[in-house]
């Protein structure tokens, strides 16, 4: 009895290993390739039943744009194209920047190219039933300013539904070569702008920024109903960081003050700088931000994504590790210090639309 029993054991554990290696195998075919090996830039993270959807610069075969997914964050499929551009499509380059959003029923993909008939850098947009694609445009070309560089388009729907477009104007179409974050409201299909574009800051005269560069905003709701912009720019300190800016009355066309400090820069925590933010909750519920890092590869290190845990504190966007490293009395000094800094700067703000300076 005792042999049988034994033989048993040793046919079970046969079979587990076996269908254990068969599961490895097909995980690993499926998804086969790891974080710090896939090249991606401007990384945006849809998440959509139990999956990770990630857009972003670089993943697209050819002329388009391209996706990978994932079930854990470390491990990706091949990349896979969400929509090629047929011959005849107008753009010719910088397929930049594709974000996906779920809105209506539909997916939205809000992606730039450079068109060849003007000659400019635009944002269009996509629908698709799926996240996946294939994805079909449903803009007249550049939903963005024809005449003008625009680029890093993205989503927000207020609180009364209205959608808008958040975008850059790009500095290498400003007169005084200084960029800037834009927004419009969109037609309820989002096939078109219907509000003149209004701007909503400049690039230059931030405590934490060193450049004329607004790139990747992205806007959030904190949980205190606080309406928030990540954004990125070149830091004081060294290389591309992000930003976070507050809107004091909560609209999105409102007075935006910039937070003090960056929420991600090159500094003692984080040897390589990075940049292009946004926020997805993974499967445990955890608050992340997605960026590329580093922003170039000169030093020999590939751009890839990075996930980092975050904090919505209700008025800004913090890592989790800076977090963490304050006990409450700092806490306590870094809350009224920042309540202090956001009134000044809301006043300042104020003053100077009175007075038109």
């Amino acid at each position: 009895m005792k042999s049988i029993l034994k033989v048993l054991s040793i046919v079970l554990s046969v079979v587990i290993a076996s269908f254990i290696f068969v599961v490895s195998a097909f995980c690993a075919e499926e998804y086969p390739i790891r974080t710090k090996e896939l090249l991606i830039r401007d990384p945006f993270v849809l998440v959509c039943e139990g999956k990770y959807y990630m857009y972003g610069t670089g993943l697209a075969s050819g002329r388009g744009y391209g996706v990978v997914v994932s079930e854990d964050l470390r491990r990706w499929s091949r990349p896979k194209n969400v929509f090629t551009a047929a011959d005849d499509f107008d753009g010719v380059g910088c397929f930049w920047a594709p974000e996906c959003h779920y809105y209506e029923d539909a997916y939205y993909l809000f992606a730039t190219y450079l068109s060849q008939a003007s000659g400019k850098r635009g944002v269009a947009i996509f629908r698709s039933k799926k996240p996946d694609g294939p994805f079909e445009m449903i803009t007249d070309g550049h939903v963005t300013p024809k005449e003008t560089d625009c680029i890093d388009g993205t989503l927000y729907v207020d609180d009364d539904g209205q959608p808008w477009i958040v975008y850059v104007n790009e500095w290498t179409s400003s007169p005084d070569g200084i960029g800037e974050m834009a927004a419009a409201k969109l037609s309820r299909d989002l096939t078109a702008m219907v509000s003149e574009p209004v701007v909503l800051f400049r690039a230059n005269g931030h405590r934490w920024t060193d450049s004329n560069v607004t790139d990747g905003p992205y806007v959030y709701k904190s949980e205190s109903g606080a309406l928030l912009m990540l954004w990125s720019n070149l830091a004081k300190t060294g290389g591309y960081a992000v930003g976070c800016a507050r809107s004091a009355d909560g609209r999105i066309d409102g007075i935006w003050v910039q937070q003090p400090e960056a929420v991600y820069k090159s500094d003692n925590l984080n040897q390589r700088d990075g940049g292009h933010g946004m926020l997805f909750r993974d499967s445990d519920g955890n608050l992340m931000m997605a960026i590329h890092s580093p922003n170039s590869s000169d030093r020999g290190e590939i751009e890839n994504a990075r996930f980092i845990p975050v904090v919505d504190t209700g008025f800004s966007i913090e890592s989790k590790e800076t977090y963490d490293q304050r006990n409450d009395l700092s806490e306590a000094f870094r809350s009224l210090y920042l309540t202090l800094y956001n009134g000044f700067m809301t006043l300042i703000h104020q003053i100077r639309v009175i007075f038109s300076f």
